[in-house]
């Protein structure tokens, strides 16, 4: 008995010394992650509150960190100039420390997909014309709507990229219409519990694959990845086209309206791929002039040569100078009489616009046409009509494209360094934008805005906020400036939306120029995105200035539209701002944390009201 009771107790011995051992790795490893949104760097950083629940936390942590805080990024092409003065302790503490959430009554909208400015059925019904899309244009609410989007049932965490751009999880947009009407074209098929996209399409007869070689083939001037880098994909089904170009180092932006083949775009980003809703109708699309170095259009159903040519006018608009348009319908390999008629409409007009055809070719049933703009306003003179004529300058003035009708003319080709073709692919990240300023004073801030930020997301972003990156596919940076912050990103598996705000410096057509997507915005609107489209939605400096125009409670409740469960919020802005922003954050029942004082970051859960 004696014997017994001894193994026994030095049984309990060594039980407990290898509890205590397992404690202190884990406490001392920062490499463990147990679960996708929670490592247990996380919970040294944070507090338990950080991890998706129902309730806030009442106890907060907030970081102790020794080291001076990094430079703070600037917001445009001038760098703001932050005061580096450590932030006050019992200021901080006493709001950190809060987590008192405001008393809102919130209310669920009565659609999982709900999308404000696409869905405003009020005021499609009073339109007076549908003929030219109107009803698949922005229609915004106002007031903006103040209710929370139900999570579809059985909602799960979406698959990891890249297995996303293969299979989707069928509950997270449960939308089976496309299989049955797109059966015989391999665009989309449900296995289980799954949605799979096997790389078909309407033209993609061999794949998308074969396709997009093809192309290269027919054209090597091309060069995916290298002299092209930034694609806009018309009508882009469920982007199997932008997402397959991914891997050859191109950035395809994919567009479609709302309800045209249900949910495409929808699928798109729950693919993790780069989309966003649009419609060429009749208004300018949400891009600056001369940005996209190739368009797509694979039977995306455009009347190019209706609305008095506008549709192919915008292309021309936002296609770079020396850019291609590869035209894949049934105009270009049919000769029927019906055909026949569209294409020399379109031979027509291209050739008043002064596109050269520099490919025509036919293949496994299928074919496609490139066209070429000019690089140079030699052509226009030359032409017998001024028709479509020369624009003026009030028809292209920067950030025009935002609620702005359709040109009916030809924007003049920028001249000198403006209207050259930027490097080759990764060069033209880091290389001075071509359609920056000539003032040296635009390129030293350039400089120093990619300076800053390449800085800022290694020590803070990266290695500060306990963000597991891991988890992030898909971000979206609300306030872009050069795009620094994207391009600060860039080695990692993920892509950025840059948003531009329209009240702000027009920066857009740099960003581009880096080979970088963005879009422009105005954020006292609802975006054109589905809801739960993005991982991260990164502010910088944005929301002070935003509150003077707009309400914050709605801003805040369109980040909520937009981020995953499981996603993330990150704030750089005033103290002021983050003391108006914590509670609201608080009462839609994320969790939140503070970096230095001077970075919000916040967790969604899964509460819906």
């Amino acid at each position: 008995m004696n014997i017994f009771q001894s193994r026994k107790f030095s049984g309990l011995c060594v039980l407990s010394i290898l509890l205590v051992s397992v404690t202190i790795i884990l406490l001392t490893n920062d490499t463990i992650d147990l679960f996708p949104y929670l490592s247990l760097s996380y919970l040294r950083r944070s507090s338990l509150s950080d991890v998706p629940t129902v309730t806030p936390a009442s106890t907060p942590t907030t970081v102790n960190n020794s080291s001076p805080p990094p430079p703070e990024p600037p917001l445009s092409q001038t760098p703001v100039v932050v005061d580096d003065e450590p932030v006050h302790q019992d200021l901080e503490m006493d709001w950190v420390q809060d987590k008192t959430s405001l008393k809102v009554e919130w209310t669920r909208c009565e659609s999982p997909d709900y999308m404000p400015c696409l869905d405003n059925v009020k005021a499609i019904k009073k339109l007076k014309s549908k003929r030219n899309m109107e009803h698949r244009e922005r229609h915004c609410p106002v007031p903006p709507p103040r209710c929370l989007v139900p999570l579809p049932k059985r909602y799960k965490a979406p698959l990891p990229w890249p297995k996303s751009r293969d299979m989707i999880w069928y509950d997270n947009a449960p939308h089976p219409k496309l299989v049955d009407y797109k059966k015989d074209q391999n665009w989309i098929r449900k296995t289980g519990p799954f949605f799979v996209f096997p790389g078909g399409g309407t033209q993609f007869k061999d794949g998308v694959i074969h396709y997009i070689n093809y192309i290269q083939k027919t054209l090597p001037a091309l060069e995916w990845g290298k002299k092209v880098r930034v694609v806009l994909d018309v009508g882009c089904g469920v982007a199997s086209f932008g997402g397959t170009l991914l891997d050859k180092n191109v950035i395809t932006m994919s567009f479609a309206p709302k309800d045209e083949h249900e949910a495409q775009i929808q699928f798109a980003l729950e693919r993790g791929i780069p989309a966003t809703l649009a419609v060429i109708g009749t208004q300018k699309l949400p891009f600056p002039d001369n940005a996209y170095d190739v368009i797509h259009c694979a039977r995306c159903r455009v009347h190019w040569h209706g609305y008095g040519g506008r549709p192919l006018l915008e292309l021309n608009r936002i296609l770079r100078p020396g850019g291609f348009f590869v035209w894949s319908a049934t105009p270009v390999y049919q000769h029927d009489e019906g055909h026949r008629s569209v294409w020399k409409t379109m031979e027509s007009l291209t050739t008043s616009m002064c596109w050269k055809v520099v490919a025509r070719t036919r293949f496994t049933k299928v074919g496609f046409v490139i066209y070429q703009k000019p690089d140079s306003d030699s052509c226009y003179g030359s032409r017998k009509n001024n028709e479509p004529p020369i624009c003026n300058e009030e028809d292209t003035k920067k950030n025009s494209s935002w609620y702005t009708p359709l040109l009916s003319c030809v924007p003049k080709v920028p001249v000198g360094l403006t209207g050259r073709w930027p490097s080759q692919w990764p060069g033209r990240l880091t290389d001075k934008p071509v359609s920056l300023s000539t003032e040296q004073s635009s390129e030293e801030s350039f400089r120093e805005d990619t300076r800053l930020w390449s800085g800022t997301v290694s020590d803070v972003y990266l290695n500060g906020l306990a963000i597991n990156w891991t988890k992030i596919h898909n971000v979206m940076d609300m306030n872009a400036g050069y795009g620094g912050f994207a391009a600060a990103l860039i080695n990692r598996p993920l892509w950025v939306m840059n948003v531009v705000p329209v009240q702000g410096e027009d920066t857009l057509s740099m960003i581009f120029d880096r080979g970088l997507i963005g879009i422009y915005h105005d954020w006292c609107e609802s975006f054109n995105t589905y809801p739960r489209s993005y991982d991260l939605l990164h502010s910088s400096f944005l929301l002070t200035n935003l509150s003077q125009r707009c309400d914050l409670m709605e801003v805040v409740v369109e980040i909520d539209r937009i981020v995953r469960p499981g996603g993330y919020l990150v704030v750089q802005d005033t103290v002021e701002m983050m003391k108006k922003l914590n509670p609201i954050l608080l009462s839609l029942r994320w969790s939140t944390n503070v970096y230095k004082g001077k970075y919000l970051v916040g967790l969604k859960s899964t509460w819906r009201p």
